[in-house]
């Protein structure tokens, strides 16, 4: 039975720092009659601690059931490199068989530098000129005038100048934005693959929590759409999330960017309309 049984698991990410939130992902391929059940938060995760699991269905296409789940775990482990594998466990009438995917490698990502073992110092006895007497009181006056006039136009429009440049600089990584949007939707009509669909839900994350400065890029859908306290949003984020995590075909793939899309533009808005509105 365990002949037609295939187990993959893989890190989200090549390296994490040390406690950092990283997502895994574990999918097993199985004949529809045979009985797999998936680690829970009572299993021995060793030098990773488990944060939370999100499950998907069942997909069956030709007698082959397909299961997948992203578990969320943090990093504890010192190893410069360190390999990792989740099993799943075949349930038989007396007993039970664990079945585990290939090993993953996830990097330590060090956030000081080494210091070298011995440090060197540069000689240099070469003449080095002296300057000539400045006139620094005439130069202290000029420099005063300077400030003086720098400061009476900053009281005077410095709160306008500084919106207008936020709402600028707001209207170019919009613009930025959106012409990368476009490229990737196009790219993943024209070729769905797991690439593809990865690029656009990290591309959709990271523009939203650049915006909003909440962090997108950990929540499941389930959370951003409670964050946003947008219930459907949950589902067009899964239709994308499922070619990510299960390897299924997406659904009214045009109809879910054009609602990711608006998402975006409407969390824009509402961050230029809160600069206009700033006393």
């Amino acid at each position: 039975m365990g002949q037609n049984l295939k187990v993959e698991g893989y890190f989200l990410q090549d390296s994490a720092k040390l406690g950092e939130r990283v997502g895994y992902v574990l999918k097993a391929t199985y004949p529809q009659q045979t009985n797999i059940v998936f680690p829970d938060s009572t299993f021995g995760y060793r030098d990773f601690s488990f944060l939370g699991k999100q499950t998907f269905t069942s997909y069956t296409p030709d007698s082959m059931t397909v299961d997948s789940a992203v578990y969320f775990l943090s990093n504890f482990s010192l190893d410069p490199v360190k390999p990792y594998a989740l099993p799943v466990f075949e349930i038989l009438k007396f007993d039970s068989l664990v079945h585990y995917a290939n090993e993953d490698s996830l990097s330590l990502q060090l956030t000081i530098d080494p210091l070298p073992e011995e440090l060197t110092f540069k000689h240099n006895d070469k003449y080095l000129p002296v300057p000539r007497a400045f006139n620094y009181p005439i130069l202290i006056a000029v420099l005063g005038g300077l400030l003086l006039v720098g400061l009476v136009i900053l009281l005077a429009f410095g709160k306008k100048i500084k919106k207008q440049w936020q709402v600028r600089k707001l209207g170019k990584q919009h613009a930025a934005f959106l012409e990368q949007w476009n490229k990737a939707v196009a790219a993943m009509q024209k070729a769905p693959s797991l690439a593809e669909a990865e690029h656009l839900l990290a591309l959709w994350r990271g523009y939203m929590e650049r915006l909003s400065g909440q962090p997108y890029k950990e929540w499941t859908a389930t959370e951003i759409a409670e964050h946003l306290q947008k219930p459907q949003l949950k589902d067009e984020l899964r239709k994308i999330e499922i070619v990510v995590y299960a390897n299924r075909p997406a659904e009214d793939l045009k109809n879910t960017c054009e609602q990711l899309k608006a998402e975006c533009t409407s969390m824009y808005n509402q961050k230029t309309q809160e600069i206009h509105e700033r006393k």
